[in-house]
């Protein structure tokens, strides 16, 4: 039983929020007659010599005492004396985890928001830099069309626009505190929980106490959130590990951020974006154990509740890492321009360009406009060179309305210079997109 009860080995890690919400606690407690003023100055007292204590030593570990909350208790009892018995009254050790959890929590998405900041700025200082610089575009790893760098890092920007939105509404959502909730029914003193929510940078408390206790629907929230931003890093590890091989050979990356091999002299493998591929794994994992554990629990508080917080540290551990290696895999990764602009030209890339100019200028259908470019394509390929590089009697012998302007449609430059609707790959576009971006991070302020 003490072996499966405590959770000291894994909830210490709230031991600032813990002596935070019991300093607040005990201020309102004072202000509210309950305790003496000077019961509540040694209380005070007492807890920031345990956080000048942890700080400089860590958090022991007794099982005996089982949690966070009755540790700091504990050695509060050692300092104070029997005074320290004060500091629960009007409480509950449910809603003190809860509003502990709650500030961790807090805290957690602030990192993750700045995490992701980081890594948005590495993405748009870059598209800025590559504007211009052209790449095949791919469906189904095939090479579809050609676009820009530039248009292609800001497509992960957007991405990471929509995950700090979900941290910051998440973070709007448990703006509410559970302290004075109790242990699942609220209190008989005369406690002022609006004078602890503000202590403790809340908006507002919690509006029903069995609600405050048995939910964790704000972790839940944090571990969608961590899990989609996991999600879109592995996305990029994952075109970055594919860009690094030497078929490909688009990217170089930073060697900070890269392994070698135990025995092929050679390698240089880009470990790091393996392993942010691999972590989203974790904490998908993560998130989905919370939810299992909390899908079938009854009101108030079960003592499954304690194994709230190993996945949500996990996983947060997980994606800090993983911004970080993100934001200096984008930062300090050397993208081959000269490599990627064969690829596109070898790809074929433009042959939609030469099918809507057949639509366009020669007012063919379109599915003949296709046909005639699968036979261009075709002729291309065998003789290996790119569309453009074909002569125009090749191009009028396979259609005799192909004229000499088709060979106006037929560069990659002219093919990323023609989607310039907004949001296409046109480099004005790029770098419109980066001023808007820009704008959004305040790098220009």
């Amino acid at each position: 039983m003490r072996e499966i009860n405590a959770s000291i080995p894994f909830d210490k890690a709230l031991w600032r929020q813990d002596i935070a919400g019991s300093r607040a606690h005990v201020a309102m407690l004072a202000a509210q007659g309950i305790v003496s003023p000077e019961d509540a100055r040694a209380i005070d007292e007492g807890l920031q010599s345990i956080a000048a204590e942890y700080e400089r030593d860590g958090v022991p570990e007794d099982w005996d005492l089982e949690d966070i909350h009755m540790t700091v208790e504990s050695r509060l009892a050692e300092l104070v004396g029997p005074v320290a018995g004060r500091l629960h009254t009007a409480r509950s050790r449910n809603d003190q985890v809860a509003t502990d959890f709650k500030l961790w929590m807090r805290e957690a998405m602030l990192r993750a928001e700045a995490g992701i900041e980081s890594l948005q700025r590495a993405l748009v200082m870059r598209a800025e830099e590559h504007a211009d610089t052209i790449m095949p575009g791919f469906t189904h790893l095939q090479t579809a069309q050609p676009v820009t760098l530039g248009h292609h890092l800001l497509a992960y920007y957007e991405m990471t626009r929509r995950d700090r939105s979900r941290f910051a509404d998440a973070r709007a959502r448990m703006d509410e505190c559970p302290l004075g909730s109790a242990a699942l029914a609220g209190t008989g003193f005369p406690i002022d929980r609006e004078a602890t929510a503000k202590a403790l940078g809340f908006a507002r408390p919690t509006r029903n106490s069995l609600d405050a206790v048995s939910d964790r629907d704000f972790a839940m929230d944090y571990l969608a959130a961590a899990s989609q931003c996991a999600i879109h890093l592995s996305r990029l590890a994952e075109e970055l590990i594919i860009w690094a091989s030497q078929p490909f050979g688009f990217v170089r990356m930073p060697d900070t951020l890269s392994t070698g091999s135990s025995i092929m002299p050679q390698k240089k493998n880009p470990d790091a974006a393996e392993l942010v591929r691999g972590h989203a794994g974790r904490i998908i994992g993560c998130a989905t154990a919370l939810m299992v554990t909390m899908k079938g629990l009854p009101l108030a508080y079960s003592k499954d509740m304690q194994d709230d917080k190993p996945p949500v540290f996990e996983a947060a551990g997980l994606l800090d890492l993983c911004l970080a290696a993100a934001a200096g895999m984008i930062a300090d990764s050397r993208f081959e321009v000269t490599r990627m602009r064969q690829a596109a030209e070898l790809g074929y890339a433009t042959a939609t360009d030469l099918a809507d100019w057949l639509v366009r200028e020669a007012d063919i259908p379109f599915r003949e406009a296709h046909h005639i470019t699968g036979a261009a394509v075709r002729l291309a390929e065998s003789r290996g060179v790119a569309l453009d590089a074909l002569s125009l009697d090749e191009l009028t012998a396979i259609d005799a309305r192909i004229e000499q302007r088709v060979f106006a449609a037929l560069s990659v430059d002219a093919s990323v210079a023609a989607r310039a609707s907004y949001g296409g790959t046109a480099p004005d576009q790029v770098r419109q997109r980066v001023a808007e971006a820009r704008s959004e991070l305040g790098i220009d302020e």
